[in-house]
């Protein structure tokens, strides 16, 4: 019985061994692939952001509308700072839209205002000297479209141009004036709420998966100002403080919420 079991367990080694060698040869072809860089990815599609920024005014078109006065000449409003904050999202790698809240700080606007004749009697044309503070409100609706260079981490610089639009609301202050002769006044400042649009073009740089920093420049149309009335004999005409542009230079963050 001994010698019958064990040719009996030979023979099924026998036919065993060819299935062995065929599972080893089966193992030896398994490898295993190089591991592929992962994307860099910039956390979900909702994001805070804020910035802090320097801007310099054009030139605005300042005027009295009151026979005698007319047009200011060399106008000129003082640079200045801003502070904004906002909410965004991406939509995709490519689009992204966002809400902002900027406060620009006071610029003092100068001007000269043709002093009717007579004046001081003095020959030829004689000026007074205008005077007022503005600041400014801003609230936008912007859409940017990203150009992503395909790099990771720090290195994945990401230009963007974008366009935003929305309201203004312009605040005037301290209006005041010095006559030729030497005597000064004083008028009331005044709101105004105007349509503002920017353009704007810059960079974000990718920090870690959820931190962005931001460096752009903004061309912003905030709209006109005005100040209070005036005298009420000469109708109680304002002051018109026209197309206030600036240019702005900003540095800010974003954070990419989870």
């Amino acid at each position: 019985m001994l010698s019958i079991r064990g040719s009996a367990l030979l023979g099924a080694m026998a036919l065993l061994l060819p299935s062995a060698a065929a599972m080893a040869a089966d193992l030896g072809a398994i490898y295993y692939e190089e591991p592929v860089a992962t994307p860099y990815e910039i956390g979900s599609n909702w994001y805070l952001r804020g910035d802090i920024g320097y801007k310099w005014y054009a030139a605005p078109n300042a005027s009295y509308n009151v026979n005698g006065y007319g047009d200011m000449i060399d106008e000129s409003l003082a640079p200045t700072g801003l502070a904004g904050i906002g909410f965004g999202y991406r939509f995709n790698d490519s689009f992204r839209s966002d809400v902002t809240i900027d406060y620009e700080w006071e610029s003092e606007f100068k001007g000269k205002l043709t002093c009717p004749n007579p004046c001081t009697g003095k020959p030829g044309k004689e000026y007074s000297k205008e005077y007022a503070n503005i600041e400014a409100w801003s609230g936008l609706v912007n859409a940017y479209w990203d150009f992503g260079l395909g790099g990771e981490g720090i290195a994945g610089v990401i230009p963007y141009v974008g366009a935003g639009i929305g309201v203004s609301s312009l605040t005037t202050s301290k209006v005041s004036y010095t006559n030729p002769n030497g005597t000064t006044g004083t008028w009331k400042g005044a709101t105004t709420t105007n349509l503002a649009w920017a353009v704007m073009a810059g960079v974000s740089v990718p920090i870690t998966n959820n931190w962005l920093v931001d460096l752009n420049y903004r061309y912003m149309d905030l709209g006109d100002a005005q100040s209070g009335k005036t005298i009420p004999a000469l109708g109680n005409k304002r002051i018109k403080y026209d197309d206030i542009t600036a240019s702005e230079v900003r540095v800010g963050f974003r954070y990419q919420f989870d």
